[in-house]
């Protein structure tokens, strides 16, 4: 199972951030349009990513609720039939929440950075620090720290808890357009 150092912090414009992550980004920008489904799961969340009407990615996700850099694992697989795959699935399915997004990724050497609009809540920084195979956290950690004070983002603006967790408990206030 894969596994990185995820941060996430709420930003008040993706626009001012593009240019400070463009200027440390080594590939970048890709646009990306999501559609992002959360299903309850008796141990971590299950999300099913629809990137187009016929491609996207089931994922399972393992991640404290906390807030700041945490360890998450994961294990993902492509889909071709969002519906399909979870009418497959043996047991009862129920979703959590549904989100749409504008997310543009840059990669900084590991770390992938994400800059999402999403629908309803607003702008967000993310970093994914990936992790080698028994490399310690702690140096994942230190990486996304680093990184956060070069993008002079402020620790005291992390989400909190994982990303559909914070999400569908964020007040619905924020304007974004799904097309910007």
């Amino acid at each position: 199972m894969a596994r990185n150092i995820e941060i996430k912090a709420r930003i008040e414009s993706i626009e001012a951030m593009r240019t400070k992550v463009a200027a440390l980004a080594d590939h970048g920008p890709i646009e990306l349009l999501q559609d992002d489904t959360f299903f309850t799961c008796a141990r971590g969340r299950l999300k099913l990513r629809a990137l187009s009407a016929t491609e996207g990615q089931l994922t399972s996700i393992n991640a404290p609720n906390h807030i700041g850099p945490k360890e998450s694992f994961f294990l993902s697989a492509p889909s071709r039939h969002q519906t399909l795959c979870v009418r497959r699935f043996p047991w009862p399915m129920v979703k959590l929440v549904v989100y749409a997004k504008h997310r543009t990724l840059y990669r900084v050497g590991r770390t992938r950075v994400h800059l999402d609009c999403v629908e309803e809540l607003g702008h967000f920084l993310e970093l994914e620090v990936l992790l080698s195979e028994g490399e310690q956290s702690a140096l994942g950690v230190e990486e996304a720290h680093k990184l956060m004070a070069a993008l002079a983002s402020l620790r005291r603006n992390s989400s909190r808890g994982h990303t559909s967790t914070f999400w569908l408990n964020t007040c619905r206030t924020s304007a974004c357009r799904r097309h910007q």
